[in-house]
């Protein structure tokens, strides 16, 4: 069997970012009003600093104002919720990406249920999931969002194939299996506690890693001519899946990084521009 095609997230998000900034710059001139994102960021984590970073050099070239909440590593539940309200309320800003994790002392669900919906352009409230589930109008949580403009940009359809979810948190395995079981696939949610994980990724014709452990699915259990989307992304630069034993059996496949990673901020800033939109009117 020859070597599986490589879905590149890099050129796609690359595309759709393009797309985005031509709907900002519209929308800016026909309203007189910038799209805004507002991050918010509870202490220093290395890591999530510098991911904001590269989401506000994002929004730049994307014709999409910045707006940087520096908050302390101490700030409290109540302090963050305050925050978020007032960012929710102020018309100002059209969107709002609270950047996680936030400290085990946070209570994150309370901090992500003071985002108003109209807002949630990360898709991490409860009221953007049940519009997920339910296809209603509303922001996807933005990895699992932007896997599904991966699989159409490669032409796979969900419907009737099977597909294994691995990785069940709020804001990627269970939206995504929520968003193929919305296009008609048979989704099977695997988690830490799946006795012969081995078994079930066997049967899938759509794999989706989002376990957040290196090299958990082997080659092996790969169903020839499978789809394998690889959300995860660990030390060393690797992702969920054993990419090169994958890439002998798959038809399909994500590499990491350059698969999902670039394909989750295009989405987010997709998703920040048409709310804007949505605000203004227009």
């Amino acid at each position: 069997m020859s070597q599986a095609r490589i879905m590149d997230g890099t050129a796609l998000a690359r595309r759709i970012v393009e797309e985005t900034a031509e709907k900002a710059a519209d929308l800016t001139a026909r309203t007189g009003t910038a799209p805004c994102l507002a991050t918010v960021l509870v202490g220093e984590d290395p890591a999530s600093v510098t991911y904001v970073r590269m989401k506000q050099n994002r929004c730049r070239k994307a014709g999409i104002e910045s707006r940087h909440v520096a908050l302390p590593a101490g700030t409290t539940t109540g302090e963050l919720v305050g925050t978020l309200r007032e960012l929710s309320a102020d018309p100002g800003v059209h969107g709002i990406l609270l950047q996680h994790p936030m400290g085990p002392h946070i209570d994150e669900r309370a901090a992500f249920e003071a985002i108003t919906p109209e807002k949630d352009v990360d898709g991490v409230t409860f009221a953007s999931f049940a519009t997920m589930s339910f296809g209603l109008p509303g922001f996807v949580s933005c990895t699992p969002g932007g896997i599904m403009r991966l699989l159409d940009e490669y032409g796979v359809d969900p419907a009737g194939r099977r597909a294994v979810v691995v990785g069940r948190s709020a804001i990627l395995g269970k939206p995504a299996g929520m968003l193929l079981l919305a296009r008609d696939a048979t989704v099977t949610y695997c988690h830490s506690r799946t006795a012969d994980l081995s078994a079930a990724v066997r049967e899938a014709d759509i794999v989706v890693a989002a376990v957040g452990r290196a090299r958990l699915i082997r080659g092996q259990d790969i169903k020839p001519g499978a789809v394998v989307v690889d959300a995860g992304y660990n030390a060393g630069n690797v992702g969920d899946v054993d990419f090169d034993s994958a890439v002998e059996r798959a038809s399909l496949i994500t590499p990491v990084p350059g698969g999902v990673g670039p394909m989750t901020i295009a989405t987010l800033l997709e998703q920040t521009v048409d709310a804007a939109a949505r605000q203004l009117g227009v």
